[in-house]
């Protein structure tokens, strides 16, 4: 097959895109064996585009001959919702000085939320994601928050597509979905717990820009200690709007184009 694919009418691009994506889901090296099997690419291609992208900074070869992301791809990540994060990041950690909370800002990327920034409480709480990372829409208050308030075809086409258990809580009964984000929008907040993390309870309301939906905002507690979750709204809604004004500036869906579209499958 001509050039080495598996699958008829990959590109060099959609080969290279399979290639790092590899590491999307691993924190530890990779041999090449196990690179071509996640790209699903033959051997040959693999070695060959590791070789280019290792040349390139963005892969690393370790001595034991297994390869990881190169710093490279973290500098060029930085850049990604920088201008957004570096204006909220200092009302996310006032949001956090205030309520002593794992305090989190993300935004909606295709059918997931992209944490864009995160200040870690001192109070032990299971982790699901880091900055940079992604999180589920249907079973995080943050994530429903990006449902219930986004437009209606965004929640229509999210409830079309397979409901993923994160854990025994979790929502994956579209219907059951649906109607939470009506209760969430009528009351402006969303409580999630331990749906994405067993011992996590969250609460989130939206941020707002230029009148639309731009972001949402919330802290994470430990489920023990979760009991009257509303006393964080007033520190939460007046940290949204803080954000939504000094963010008021930045064209936000230039900036972060992505999550208005929803090509991908959903991996939470």
């Amino acid at each position: 097959m001509a050039g080495g694919n598996r699958t008829p009418g990959r590109t060099v691009t959609s080969k290279v895109i399979a290639v790092l994506g590899a590491f999307e889901t691993s924190t530890r090296p990779l041999g090449l064996t196990e690179i071509a099997e996640l790209a699903d690419l033959p051997a040959s291609t693999t070695h060959r585009l590791v070789n280019e992208l290792t040349e390139g900074g963005l892969l690393t070869r370790k001595s034991d001959g297994r390869y990881q992301l190169g710093l490279r791809i973290w500098e060029l990540a930085q850049n990604t919702g920088r201008q957004l994060r570096d204006t909220a990041k200092p009302y996310v950690q006032d949001l956090y000085s205030l309520t002593g909370e794992t305090s989190q800002l993300v935004v909606r990327d295709n059918n997931e939320a992209l944490l864009i920034d995160r200040v870690y409480g001192s109070k032990r709480v299971p982790r699901s994601s880091r900055v940079g990372g992604r999180l589920s829409l249907h079973s995080t208050a943050v994530g429903k928050i990006l449902l219930a308030f986004d437009e209606p075809w965004v929640r229509d086409s999210y409830l079309k597509l397979k409901l993923s258990a994160a854990t025994e809580q979790s929502v994956t009964d579209p219907a059951v979905l649906a109607e939470q984000l009506k209760e969430i929008r009528a009351q402006g907040y969303s409580i999630s717990v331990d749906e994405q993390r067993i011992g996590a309870t969250s609460i989130a309301v939206p941020v707002w820009h230029t009148g639309s939906l731009g972001a949402a905002i919330g802290v994470v507690v430990p489920t023990s200690q979760s009991t009257n979750l509303e006393r964080f709204l007033p520190v939460l809604q007046a940290t949204s709007q803080r954000i939504t004004k000094a963010t008021a500036h930045i064209p936000l869906d230039t900036l972060l184009a992505s999550h208005r579209n929803m090509p991908r499958k959903s991996r939470s």
